[in-house]
């Protein structure tokens, strides 16, 4: 963990540098070139580039992130005030994401041969080729602008949520469907499953409690992939179209408008973000099933 922040806080470092330098974009062409050099030392970026660097570790250790360019504000505030709207919009995404797939995935596996099982596996096709963008903006036309029943943009209410987390959840679920139907469609053939309806189990007891237990590795490693997507600022789209101040918002503002501090503050938390989700996703797997297990040699 600590090797692949380190590596990712580097390689963001030295990225923002190649980008250009931010006095030229936050003074504009009108500044005197006395008062560029002066500006360029208020903000530190007269030092040498190995010099910025070690100064930027250093923020690490003493909690001093810096202050905005732009805004003028200490960075952690700023990224602090992001990380809340984002973290609702994933937690909703993610929640919506569970309750449809899981359950979807289980019946295309169990009516495979009918027509519910077709009907899923169609419905999971079209929502995985529907980009969410494209979708967000239909959404927009039929409940906002044509029905007037959701607000379009901002956060204020339950109301502000409904459309986003369909339009981020939407891909989520579509994936996740055919991957717990595929994973089910293996463990269904299995020889235990026959064992146990040999002993008379109930039918729930058995696709529950044995197959989707079995089968929950696969789900879980494809849920961890899609939770570390959404974090690593993957709902940037679903938060411009939606006017959602997010991370991911932030983000791509700061980099466009070169605020080192910000960009790289955000960046470190979404990673930070990202490997926790990783590592918890694996303590899962011990738990999910009790073959997977970390031993000593």
């Amino acid at each position: 963990m600590l090797i692949t922040i380190l590596v990712i806080v580097t390689a963001v470092f030295f990225a923002t540098r190649i980008s250009g330098n931010a006095v030229d974009f936050i003074a504009g062409e009108g500044l005197g070139s006395e008062d560029r050099a002066k500006l360029i030392a208020y903000y530190g970026l007269d030092a040498s580039l190995w010099e910025q660097y070690w100064r930027y570790l250093y923020s690490f250790v003493d909690g001093n992130f810096g202050i905005s360019l732009i805004e003028r504000r200490p960075v952690s505030t700023i990224v602090l005030e992001r990380i809340g709207p984002s973290l609702q919009l994933l937690v909703g995404a993610i929640g919506l994401t569970l309750v449809v797939s899981v359950p979807a995935g289980v019946l295309a596996a169990i009516y495979r041969k009918t027509w519910v099982g077709s009907a899923v596996s169609a419905v999971a096709f079209l929502g995985y080729a529907v980009p969410n963008f494209i979708l967000a903006i239909l959404l927009i036309l039929t409940f906002s602008f044509w029905l007037g029943w959701l607000p379009s943009s901002g956060n204020g209410s339950w109301q502000h949520f409904v459309m986003p987390v369909i339009a981020l959840s939407a891909g989520l679920v579509a994936s996740l469907i055919r991957f717990t139907r595929n994973a089910m469609l293996d463990v269904l053939s299995q020889d235990y499953l026959r064992t146990a309806r040999a002993k008379g189990l109930p039918e729930r007891i058995v696709i529950f409690k044995h197959a989707l237990r079995n089968a929950l590795i696969t789900i879980l490693s494809v849920l961890g992939l899609q939770i570390a997507g959404l974090a690593a600022a993957g709902n940037v789209v679903v938060e411009t179209v939606f006017a959602w101040r997010g991370i991911g918002d932030l983000l791509v503002s700061s980099a466009l408008r070169r605020d080192y501090p910000v960009l790289q503050f955000g960046v470190l938390s979404v990673a930070i973000t990202v490997i926790v989700i990783n590592v918890a996703v694996d303590i899962t797997y011990g738990l999910a099933d009790p073959r997977v297990r970390l031993s000593r040699s």
